[in-house]
């Protein structure tokens, strides 16, 4: 009997990525997670990370540390930055948000790259989404398409002729058909952290509680409720 073919899968902690582990175990890989601290306000996330990496049955979960708080410009690596709040959809699609973190998914992808050389993988996968509110220029499909173009020339197996591909799952989907995706692969959405600016609530697995009122937590809160839910991450801790 084959081993099942092993597979990098970029895990922020949140609701996409935890989705496209999901996806990429369905599809019968072992699937090697990888996080990153890289400094970010929302740092709950690396805990959230590690809860659903453990639920769904991640063949390893590793956290590799990269400081972006040395060149910040973001307000997710930039105290002196706010977070926006209470923002509506218009709002929300109106440029580049504040919350982009300059060449974030370059930076993590060339991580993920060299840890599927090393583990003989080649597929890495990534939760980026183009659709519902998203303004940010490295989760398009050109730009995904630019990097796995790069892929083939950067790597030693794009040179040997073996290649890594580059699986962006979720990109053409709507919030909402993210979560159904989810939830028929078993997904625990409540072990998961979207929140930008989270309040501490050390009753709640991640230590902390979402604000309700960022982008992120926002588009997660209407995405459920036109599924006739509550994101089980805004009810009451016990």
């Amino acid at each position: 009997m084959s081993q099942p073919s092993p597979a990098v899968v970029l895990l922020s902690g949140g609701l996409d990525s935890a989705t496209t582990l999901a996806i990429a175990r369905e599809q019968g890989h072992a699937c090697h997670a990888l996080t990153f601290d890289y400094g970010q306000r929302h740092r709950a996330e690396l805990i959230a990370a590690g809860l659903v990496a453990q639920r769904l049955g991640a063949a390893s979960h590793r956290t590799a540390v990269i400081d972006l708080r040395a060149f910040g410009h973001s307000a997710l690596t930039d105290d002196d930055i706010d977070v926006p709040k209470d923002r509506d959809e218009t709002d929300m699609t109106d440029g580049i948000p504040v919350t982009y973190v300059p060449a974030r998914n370059t930076i993590f992808l060339s991580y993920a790259l060299a840890l599927a050389e090393v583990l003989d993988s080649g597929d890495v996968f990534l939760g980026v989404n183009a659709v519902d509110y998203s303004g940010y220029p490295d989760c398009r499909p050109a730009y995904i398409a630019a990097f796995q173009a790069m892929a083939q020339l950067a790597t030693k197996a794009g040179v040997e002729g073996r290649g890594v591909a580059i699986h962006a799952p979720l990109i053409d989907l709507h919030k909402t058909d993210i979560i159904r995706r989810g939830l028929d692969l078993g997904v625990d959405y409540g072990l998961t952290h979207s929140c930008y600016d989270p309040i501490p609530d050390p009753g709640r697995p991640t230590g902390v509680r979402p604000c309700g009122r960022c982008d992120a937590c926002l588009i997660r809160k209407h995405a459920f409720e036109q599924l006739g839910q509550t994101d089980p991450v805004l009810e009451p801790s016990a």
